[in-house]
């Protein structure tokens, strides 16, 4: 039995739930059972509503009213309070053994750059339930076209990448809002982008005192060669079910199905 998980993250307003709705759409739409678990305790469900909901166990809303917290505050407090009541979330886990299981996680990206709440459940999820995972980081296509932007975007995707410690792939979501040529053709340079040759672009108008750093944080990100962008446009499928692919390929899904028989297999037995 194959239990496969993707977990949606990036900043808030990326189209993580976008990207879910979508891909979940395309799923069902080509024969696959599929679900979203909600892991934001601020969230309300979109098109599709959530099949395991991190809210029927403890909400943002009632932290704060109750605890007097702030928004951030109260998702550390949510999401340590979800640490402590694992056997919840297995139980709500257990009925879902061979179906694709879609995390909708929050846009607050401390929870797994800073603070290592995330990481822990996606070892639990691994060690304990049996999930093979793969990590989907979302950056709008908008917010990256300006380099020194990028190179923002692609240290937080970095820092979810080392710490999850999972399969990874990195998206621009929001590729279709780019509507201007000179737009367009800038994007091009990022989804597999030379961090070196973005650098020498910016070098006119950065700040000359911060030139040292800017040239290590470059040959940082080129190092690794890990920070690769897949274009998205949420209401293409061709786009979707090339990021599918992705995904299927890193969490090795095909090869945790059961075989089926022959169809010539299957006119003999009924002969």
């Amino acid at each position: 039995m194959s239990r496969v998980g993707l977990l949606v993250l990036g900043p808030a307003g990326a189209g993580k739930s976008t990207f879910c709705t979508s891909i979940i759409s395309h799923m069902q739409t080509i024969g696959r059972r599929a679900h979203i678990v909600n892991l934001d305790p601020a969230a309300e469900a979109t098109e599709y509503e959530f099949t395991i909901d991190i809210r029927d166990l403890i909400s943002l809303e009632d932290v704060m009213e109750e605890l007097n917290l702030g928004p951030n505050g109260s998702l550390v407090y949510c999401f340590e309070y979800l640490m402590n009541n694992l056997d919840w979330l297995e139980e709500e886990l257990g009925d879902y053994n061979d179906e694709y299981l879609i995390f909708d996680c929050p846009g607050q990206i401390e929870l797994y750059t800073h603070i290592p709440v995330l990481p822990a459940i996606a070892r639990h999820l691994q060690t304990q339930l049996n999930f093979s995972l793969c990590a989907a980081y979302l950056l709008e296509a908008s917010f990256v076209i300006d380099s020194s932007k990028f190179f923002s975007g692609a240290l937080s995707a970095m820092s979810a990448m080392i710490l999850l410690e999972l399969p990874h792939i990195n998206i621009l979501s929001k590729i279709d809002v780019i509507k201007d040529e000179y737009s367009k053709k800038r994007l091009k340079r990022y989804l597999n982008p030379d961090p070196t040759l973005l650098l020498d672009s910016t070098n006119e108008t950065w700040n000359p005192k911060f030139q040292k750093l800017n040239k290590t944080i470059a040959n940082l990100v080129d190092d690794f060669g890990m920070v690769q962008f897949l274009p998205l446009e949420a209401k293409n499928p061709d786009s979707v079910s090339a990021i599918l692919s992705y995904v299927d390929d890193v969490t090795q899904w095909a090869e945790g199905q059961e075989p089926k028989e022959p169809n010539d297999q299957i006119e003999l037995e009924d002969m």
